[in-house]
């Protein structure tokens, strides 16, 4: 007995002790900038002074620290895919080593375009987050001939009936102040572009595929699955619409967002963060299908040829920072909330 008495009241100390306690001072972050991979991350590293380094328990082996500056603006590589993404968020935010109550987040990542709604470059601001791997599927060679694939929604009949909305994870609405004025702070930001890339987008023969790149605002589909090609391509505009009322347009995909998402959504419960100053960019890498007459098994495979990864990478910060800088300058106007123009 008095062992056990003993050994309950080790625990007790030990769970008490400072170890397991809040840190005395944390880290006031005014814009947090969420990155999925190195690249992405680097370009921020290279262009803004993030060198206050925190190492926080539970992010990527190989990227465990937080990047800060002085002014404020800090900087996290996640990982890619679902799980990466909610892992370190999660292990960003339940550290508590930093204030992130006021903090603005911005999830910059590059993603597969459509070429009709953008090129490679193209940097696009969403408004809506779109969960495409929560679906029901059949192959399409098991599935009813009128099926226009092997997809549609959970506990429906056909393609074209919107299921319930029962995950709570399928739609994300970012708020619409927040990402109207990201897009009006960068519309007129020349964005780069490379030979390589204007050589892949001229055989598309349309606009906007074939065109410069440039700053927009359309919607994002995310999925663990890297999906391609038209028919699949396809699918994924309808889902969007479908989930939406017909209010989303979606233009690029990704796979890391509405889990991203779904985690300060939670956090935002317990009022350790605010999900209406999240915003979401993401700029294309690579086209989501062929041009007219092409391959889209070709397009895929050889998408790192088309020349559109570094202009991609380096428009996320051409266009990602006017919204930052715009946020840590003006920060006493900013920390109240989006201000009026």
């Amino acid at each position: 007995m008095r062992m056990y008495q003993w050994i309950v009241t080790s625990i007790i100390v030990l769970l008490s002790s400072n170890s397991f306690a809040e840190p005395k001072s944390k880290i006031t972050v005014k814009v947090m900038i969420v990155s999925m991979f190195g690249p992405e991350g680097e370009v921020w590293r290279s262009h803004r002074v993030l060198d206050r380094l925190t190492v926080v328990p539970g992010l990527l082996p190989a990227d465990s620290a937080v990047h800060c500056g002085r002014d404020g603006v800090c900087q996290v590589t996640t990982g890619m895919g679902y799980a990466n993404a909610a892992a370190s968020i999660s292990a960003l935010i339940y550290s508590r080593q930093f204030d992130l109550q006021k903090t603005y987040w911005l999830i910059a990542g590059v993603a597969g375009i459509n070429p009709a709604r953008g090129t490679l470059g193209t940097a696009a601001w969403a408004h809506y987050l779109v969960d495409f791997g929560l679906q029901w599927e059949l192959d399409k060679r098991d599935a009813p001939a009128a099926w226009p694939s092997g997809y549609l929604g959970i506990n429906t009949m056909s393609p074209a009936e919107k299921p319930q909305l029962i995950y709570g994870t399928e739609v994300f609405k970012l708020n619409d102040e927040l990402v109207n004025r990201a897009f009006s702070l960068s519309e007129s930001v020349k964005l780069t572009d490379s030979p390589s890339a204007q050589k892949a987008r001229a055989v598309y023969g349309y606009a906007p595929a074939n065109a410069a790149p440039a700053v927009v605002q359309c919607d994002t589909l995310s999925s663990d699955t890297w999906f391609s090609g038209t028919h699949l391509t396809e699918r994924a505009d309808v889902w969007a619409s479908e989930l939406t009322d017909h209010h989303a347009v979606a233009c690029t995909s990704q796979q890391e967002d509405n889990a991203t998402f779904a985690v300060l959504m939670r956090a935002a419960g317990e009022h350790l963060v605010d999900t209406n100053r999240v915003a979401v960019l993401r700029t294309g890498s690579d086209f989501d299908r062929a041009p007219p007459g092409g391959s889209d098994a070709s397009t895929l495979l050889n998408y790192q040829s088309a020349g559109g990864f570094e202009p991609a990478v380096m428009n996320l910060y051409l266009a990602g920072n006017t919204l930052v800088q715009e946020i840590a300058r003006h920060w006493s106007a900013w920390r109240r909330g989006v201000p009026p123009r």
